[in-house]
């Protein structure tokens, strides 16, 4: 071998050039689901109707994808995402791979670089794993704030924790994920407002939002003044696309404008673009999986609080319920066993020991999904 192939006596290794924080970390895994009942993830459980499948196929395949995305496709679906959620005036969209990407542009916006003060993202735990990441790797200080232990939110821990931290961002999943909690407007408000008061941005992660009973929105249409400083993040993975991967964040033009700075120029293809317009101008299909759904969830929780060795079943705004029983670990294993993933969640904080968190399905879904818990809850 030529001495100039050879490596060098000494030299580092690449894998030192990654930093120490990254290597450190341990990838996001997705549990495989080959031949497997898929309860773990949130996902809508109904397909297109056939006739929408074919419509859909015929207008994909027409588009040029030969070119890149251009502005006319970012604004015609910037145009019926804001004729769907009804965008407050004086509001604005920017859109995302999905809600993490925007997590990820949120926080990048506020790192602070070349100081040595470093920026603060704040969030109620347990909540959604991405705040946490992202505030890491965009090199922000991450300040979790303990939930009560029936997963309510501790008003004073975080009001105390905003006055001591001055966060740039506060996280406020509504609902929550994974207890899937819609946590009081009045105890909510004055966490918006003590964040405002020392100039923090409130973001508002409503991916659940077709389950919940209320959205955020509301109050930035009736008090924009109050909510200048609230940003609003959405998805259409739980609409029914998860596999699109399109989020959007609504906010005041001017602070929204600053984060899509940030934005990839290409960020969201031209499939996802069309297959989120197709699916905003069949929106009632959407609504009426939903309103079942939500059906489906009253009868899964009220089946889920006769079981025995349910320790504890909460109440969920979203299409999961979060149970507790004496061994998740056991149960979890049980139910692969028998065909049904579920996510054991006891892992993420010890508030959630010996937790598991149900997705919301079909009735029949529903159903399996009962027969393997009871078969791993009985004794022996």
């Amino acid at each position: 071998m030529p001495a100039s192939a050879a490596a060098t006596p000494n030299a580092p290794a690449a894998l030192d050039r990654i930093r120490p924080d990254v290597r450190a970390m341990r990838a996001y895994q997705v549990q495989p689901a080959a031949g497997m009942l898929k309860m773990d993830a949130m996902e809508n459980p109904f397909r297109l109707p056939a006739q929408l499948q074919a419509a859909l196929g015929q207008r994909l395949g027409a588009l040029a994808l030969n070119r890149y995305p251009n502005e006319e496709h970012f604004a015609a679906l910037k145009a019926a995402l804001a004729r769907h959620a009804g965008l407050p005036e004086g509001c604005g969209i920017v859109l995302g791979n999905g809600s993490d990407e925007l997590v990820t542009l949120i926080a990048l916006a506020c790192t602070r670089l070349g100081t040595a003060e470093r920026a603060c993202l704040l969030a109620p735990t347990p909540g959604f794993v991405m705040y946490a990441t992202s505030a890491q790797l965009q090199g922000l200080d991450f300040v979790g704030v303990p939930l009560t232990a029936d997963f309510d939110l501790d008003v004073p821990a975080m009001l105390a924790a905003i006055a001591q931290h001055r966060p740039a961002l506060t996280f406020i999943a509504y609902p929550n994920n994974p207890t899937a909690t819609l946590w009081d407007e009045g105890a909510v408000q004055r966490i918006v407002d003590a964040a405002g008061a020392q100039g923090g941005i409130v973001v508002f992660d409503e991916a659940y939002q077709p389950f919940a009973s209320r959205s955020w929105i509301d109050r930035l249409r009736a008090e924009p003044a109050r909510n200048a400083h609230v940003l609003l993040m959405r998805t259409l993975s739980k609409f029914g696309l998860a596999g699109v991967r399109l989020g959007y964040l609504i906010g005041p033009a001017a602070l929204v404008g600053e984060i899509d700075k940030l934005r990839p120029p290409y960020n969201v293809s031209v499939l996802n673009c069309e297959a989120a317009l197709f699916a905003l101008e069949h929106a009632p299909v959407f609504a009426a999986q939903a309103a079942e759904l939500r059906a489906q969830r009253e009868l899964l929780v009220h089946a889920l609080r006769r079981m025995p060795g349910v320790e504890k079943c909460w109440d969920s705004q979203a299409n999961m319920v979060l149970v507790r029983v004496a061994d998740s670990a056991r149960v979890h294993a049980g139910m692969k066993t028998r065909g049904v993933l579920v996510k054991n969640v006891s892992t993420m904080h010890p508030l959630l020991t010996n937790c598991l968190r149900l997705t919301v399905g079909q009735a029949e879904e529903n159903a399996q999904m009962l027969a393997a818990l009871g078969d791993c809850l009985v004794p022996g």
